[in-house]
């Protein structure tokens, strides 16, 4: 158990982290609707999240790998803290969404980093393991982060839920500060200058390990295409159930919460058997199963169907998303 410490220690930052994310989207959600009476308004909010991680990612790695891992997350953490804390006390719109943009390119930095700190944390043979209980966390914050939402509005207002997710990414930095250090101590701040020409240094050094790891790019490049194609299917999953299936708005909310549950499922199904179940099987079987339940959901003509797909695609997108994560590792 002791072994484990400090990879529970960073599961329970991610959780606090990712709980209080579910919070502060639907409550800011609420606040702009609220501020302007515009759909519209709060899909930019939407549209903002991929934005800021292209504008990010193709720069973000020569910086994160020249700096010490741990601090950049404990620093990252509570710069998302302040600027959340700020948004209740903002009557702009265009303020709200220039925070929110830098929020968002803090979090798409913190993602990776976070997987770099990992991968030098955790050893290779307790990597599987760890990626079915993150994923089992990340899906518990998802079914409890819009129960938690709901009952601070009860208790407050959605102002009061955004700021207590500022206090919980203070907590998520103190968790991570309590990790090791797993880099030199006095690697604190860039170890060399980042510019144009080391960024296209560092581009080239990935290319190159593209062109000699055709499969791993290939898995790579294969798996993104249905991440992207799933994101577009997401956009019409609440128009279908209800429009189509004639589902109620309520009716719906159950139907994500079984969606949920069948991550929950296939994640300590992973975290149980991790010793029984092959990367190449996880990917496999995930990569098929999830698309077989997007068809049952698209054929279904009642809940219990419905119900059935969006288990199944779930079930077997923890399998493909645990496989994907050790192998990128």
């Amino acid at each position: 158990m002791k072994r484990w410490k400090n990879p529970l220690l960073l599961l329970l930052g991610i959780g606090v982290s990712n709980l209080g994310a579910w919070v502060y989207l639907i409550s800011l959600n609420l606040v702009v609707l609220d501020m302007t009476g515009s759909p519209l308004a709060v899909s930019i909010l939407y549209i903002l999240i991929p934005v800021a991680t292209i504008c990010t990612n193709f720069w973000s790695g020569s910086f994160i790998d020249r700096l010490n891992k741990r601090n950049l997350m404990i620093s990252l953490d509570l710069m998302r803290a302040i600027f959340i804390f700020s948004l209740p006390y903002m009557d702009s719109l265009i303020l709200i969404y220039v925070f929110v943009f830098i929020i968002n390119i803090a979090s798409s930095i913190f993602e990776p980093t976070s997987m770099v700190y990992m991968t030098k944390l955790i050893p290779k043979a307790n990597r599987q393991r760890f990626n079915a209980l993150r994923n089992f966390i990340n899906s518990s914050g998802f079914i409890l982060g819009p129960s938690i939402a709901g009952f601070l509005f009860i208790l407050g207002s959605p102002y009061l839920a955004i700021q207590l997710n500022a206090l919980a990414l203070c907590i998520s930095a103190l968790i991570i500060l309590l990790l090791p250090n797993l880099e030199l101590s006095r690697q604190t701040v860039m170890s060399e200058k980042v510019n144009i020409k080391l960024i296209r240094n560092d581009w080239k050094q990935i290319l190159s390990f593209s062109k000699s790891n055709l499969h791993i790019t290939l898995v790579y490049i294969l798996f993104n295409g249905m991440t992207v194609f799933m994101t577009a299917l997401d956009s019409l999953e609440a128009a279908f159930a209800t429009e189509v299936l004639s589902l109620s708005e309520s009716a719906y909310g159950f139907l994500v919460s079984i969606a949920g549950i069948g991550i929950i499922a296939g994640s300590l199904i992973n975290a149980l058997f991790v010793k029984n179940l092959k990367l190449n099987i996880l990917i496999g079987v995930g990569a098929i199963f999830t698309p077989v339940g997007y068809l049952i959901f698209a054929f279904s003509h009642d809940f219990m169907f419905a119900s059935i797909g969006f288990f199944t695609l779930t079930f077997a997108l923890s399998f493909a998303n645990t496989g994907f994560l050790t192998l990128s590792k």
